[in-house]
């Protein structure tokens, strides 16, 4: 008998669209033969919608159309099991679409990839591929990474962060990030990836600008000091937090001289038998021109950061050299990386099915591995009676 996967993607988050490629990549390659794949697609209204159409990526060039060949639908749990019901119940027939033994969420950005669904998923009581909620919502934050891997000693940047109440302030702002590293300096959104909102400032006018931008979607952003002569590097780290291993390394290629690159250059290639690229249509070259011992440091320090942040599944962390000082920092991890990486893997002979299977596998471990902690006690206080009043038992007195 098959076992059930859904694999949900989209979702309300500006890398709506990267999502949608990346999952209907990974639901050409996961084996059929093991697998049942339901496909749930999040639309922008965080609706829930299933069908075949959903496997086809020219579907998705009219969604309107595309969701009228297809089922509106929810997750609920009942008797002991999760199931995919009609969310617009029919008055005859069978409402139930299909049991779900595993979930495996494929959605990068807000709302999605931060830990949102990921709790969503564990208060279902579901085995779900990835990383947990924690390690989703630390991953996303850039500033939360930034200061626990600085705690742990990882090299990272330092930075300033602002809140969008600041906004009326943002002269002051300016004043603060030009007291701390001068110019030129890096702008982002504090939970957003694929480049969106980021840009670099290179005087108080842009550097303004660029804070303006940030807020339009973010209300956190932070602004770290550019690195003028940088060399990105990317390396990919599949496994848990009791054993992980790195990819080969990859260098993006940069195509302007801003030394970002854009959501377009991501993501634009198009092409291929499926018509959806992503990330595998970048420039790049893999594996990186770096040294031995920067190739070394890279990969050593990559799994060691995956599993200091309790992640799952498969990552992408990217680093940054400095090439005026050789010096090497943690930019940030992806913890649902576009085209989950796999482009990375295969020079190591690990073939993108093969990924996908070893993905599923690590997170059934996990879901064994919960299922030996108690979470309730064999008591309940709420049997034994009597008045508790409105502070219930911590409000009593000893």
């Amino acid at each position: 008998m098959k076992i059930n996967l859904a694999v949900l993607f989209g979702g309300k988050s500006v890398e709506h669209e990267v999502s949608v490629i990346s999952a209907v990549q990974a639901m050409t390659s996961i084996n059929k033969e093991k697998y049942n794949i339901i496909p749930v697609y999040m639309t922008k209204q965080n609706e829930f919608w299933t069908g075949e159409k959903l496997f086809d990526i020219n579907s998705y060039k009219n969604i309107p159309e595309m969701l009228k060949e297809c089922t509106a639908c929810v997750f609920v749990r009942s008797e002991g099991k999760v199931q995919l019901i009609r969310q617009k119940m029919k008055k005859f027939g069978s409402n139930h679409i299909s049991d779900v033994d595993i979930a495996f969420p494929i959605v990068h950005g807000t709302n999605v990839e931060d830990g949102a669904l990921q709790g969503y998923l564990q208060t279902l009581d579901i085995p779900y591929v990835g990383c947990d909620v924690l390690a989703s919502a630390v991953g996303m934050d850039k500033f939360v990474m930034k200061i626990l891997l600085k705690d742990a000693g990882f090299p990272v940047l330092d930075c300033c962060r602002f809140s969008s109440f600041e906004i009326d302030k943002i002269e002051e702002c300016a004043d603060k990030v030009e007291k701390k590293f001068g110019y030129p300096v890096i702008v982002k959104p504090i939970n957003l990836g694929s480049s969106v909102g980021i840009s670099k400032a290179n005087d108080r006018d842009s550097l303004i600008k660029s804070m303006e931008n940030a807020f339009d979607f973010s209300d956190r952003i932070l602004v770290e000091p550019a690195v003028v002569n940088l060399k990105e590097i990317n390396c990919s780290v599949v496994g848990d937090s009791e054993s992980a291993e790195a990819s080969v390394c990859e260098e993006p290629i940069q195509a302007s001289n801003e030394g970002i690159l854009s959501y377009t250059q991501k993501y634009g290639g198009g092409g291929g038998k499926t018509g959806a690229k992503g990330m595998a249509s970048l420039t790049r070259k893999i594996p990186a021109e770096i040294t031995p011992e920067q190739d070394e440091f890279i990969r050593k320090t990559a799994v060691e950061a995956f599993r200091y942040l309790g992640c799952n599944g498969v990552t992408r962390i990217d680093f940054m050299i400095d090439m005026n000082t050789d010096k090497i920092y943690i930019n940030e991890i992806n913890t649902i990386p576009g085209s989950l990486a796999f482009y990375l893997w295969q020079p190591k002979g690990l073939k993108y099915p093969e990924l996908l299977e070893k993905l599923i596998q690590l997170s059934l471990k996990r879901y064994r591995m919960g299922e030996k902690i108690n979470y309730s006690f064999d008591t309940n206080i709420l049997a034994s009676g009597g008045s508790f009043g409105a502070k219930g038992s911590k409000g009593s007195k000893m």
